[in-house]
């Protein structure tokens, strides 16, 4: 069987990391969403790792082989105690790739035994990003097509909350 790994912050999941899950879905026999903790983050999210556990669960409830977990450490070490071998990345843009490709390095420097591999995004997601939803919801205007309906909700009241 093969497993893989989509890792993130998801604060919140947007539209286009649903996207991401969902080719891994088809291109895996299960998929681990794993919400990580951002350490450069911590003070700034908008939904506690809880709150973002559940957003997922409802947004990829159609799909049967996604399993949604969370970790505090070191991806690689994450896959190693669940014998993953394959993270899922999803990319934006070039400036995405340079991050993500040293991520890689150093994955595969403390797990041998892992792989990336890059999914570029839908085109009409290359702008989307968390922060980019959260501005504007905070600021009143529409995130519907920005983030799964079966949470959009959720996420709107939060955001005009702060």
């Amino acid at each position: 069987m093969k497993t893989a790994i989509c890792p993130g912050s998801f604060d919140p999941v947007t539209v286009g990391h649903l996207d991401i899950i969902e080719r891994a879905s088809k291109l895996f026999d299960e998929v681990y969403v794993v919400v990580m903790t951002n350490y450069q983050k911590i003070g700034n999210m908008t939904f506690s790792e809880e709150e973002r556990v559940d957003l997922i669960k409802k947004s990829t409830a159609h799909l049967s082989n996604i399993k949604v977990d969370t970790y505090g450490g070191l991806l690689a070490d994450y896959a190693a105690q669940h014998d993953i071998h394959i993270i899922v990345k999803g990319l934006r843009a070039v400036s995405d790739f340079e991050n993500e490709f040293q991520q890689s390095i150093a994955n595969k420097h403390i797990n041998k035994s892992l792989e990336t591999v890059f999914l570029p995004c839908s085109s009409n997601h290359m702008f989307l990003s968390s922060s980019f939803v959260k501005q504007i919801g905070q600021l009143g205007g529409d995130i519907s097509g920005y983030v799964p309906a079966a949470v959009e909700d959720e996420i709107i009241k939060r955001l005009r909350k702060e």
